[in-house]
């Protein structure tokens, strides 16, 4: 496992200048253009998402969505007081939240992450885990070096092939071990990405797979994210080796107030916002 790097939060800052932006559209998007468009892009954004995210999921909180849902009251992974000495991967962990909770649990956690930037922050706000920048499609461990595996909004929304990312949890994972994932819901797809009422009439098709994409005046990639339907999740999630034994739709509750992206109290209350698998490797 890697020890943190010596990150220099002062290397890579968010880019300014005067840039066109980017036309959002729907078209294919393989395994090597997603990964190269979404590592910059959280290069590029990780200061802003801190700044505007970072109140709502703490230094130390384990949250699994904008719900809100936290692992403390979750449970997903087991009861806090087994997590003592386990050995955890976090895969997407931005700022390693999720980790800093682990930790504090007992847990010996790793938080890796596409984005430089992103661990730079993790950097920022401390912690004696280690942060590893990699690729979770090709994951630098050994064999069955973890009892548990999680990934809250990490890594699987991005990916063109999830079951390639799936088979390297398995592959990471003990005999028994348990890997948790939350994406956005599915059927949010079938909607506009919008908070208001505007984003609860249907405008495009559930079944259409096709990845969203941002991209320059060039027609290059900067942004993918890739849709799979519930039972495509389903399907994946089996042909890597796991069994599926819980699928989590958070109900929106009546204490977060807060607007996130196209997620809100008014489409919250109406609709699922957030899908959360829960795996386990026989």
């Amino acid at each position: 496992m890697q020890e943190p790097d010596s990150f220099d939060l002062e290397e890579t800052g968010s880019e300014t200048g005067t840039e066109a932006e980017p036309e959002a559209t729907r078209r294919a998007a393989g395994v090597a253009e997603s990964s190269r468009a979404n590592r910059g892009w959280w290069d590029r954004n990780a200061d802003e998402y801190q700044v505007e995210h970072g109140t709502f999921l703490g230094d130390d909180r384990f949250v699994w969505g904008p719900e809100g849902l936290d692992e403390v009251e979750a449970e997903l992974l087991g009861p806090p007081e087994d997590l003592k000495g386990k050995d955890v991967l976090e895969i997407g962990a931005g700022a390693a939240q999720c980790s800093r909770w682990l930790a504090a649990q007992g847990a010996r956690p790793v938080a890796l992450d596409l984005s430089h930037r992103q661990l730079q922050h993790s950097l920022r706000i401390g912690g004696s885990f280690p942060l590893v920048c990699a690729d979770a499609g090709a994951l630098p461990f050994a064999d069955a070096s973890f009892d548990l595996a999680c990934s809250a909004y990490g890594a699987l929304p991005f990916v063109a092939d999830p079951r390639q990312v799936l088979r390297e949890v398995r592959r990471v994972l003990r005999p028994q071990g348990r890997f948790v994932f939350s994406v956005t819901h599915p059927i949010r797809w079938a909607f506009p990405d919008e908070p208001g009422p505007e984003g609860l009439s249907v405008s495009a098709s559930y079944f259409d797979r096709t990845p969203y994409v941002e991209q320059d005046e060039d027609g290059h990639a900067v942004y993918v994210e890739h849709h799979r339907t519930l039972g495509d999740w389903v399907r994946d999630i089996a042909s890597a080796g796991f069994r599926l034994v819980d699928l989590v739709e958070p109900e929106w509750p009546a204490w977060n107030t807060a607007e996130w992206g196209g997620w809100s109290p008014l489409r919250g209350n109406l609709l699922p916002g957030t899908a959360i698998f829960v795996c386990e490797r026989d």
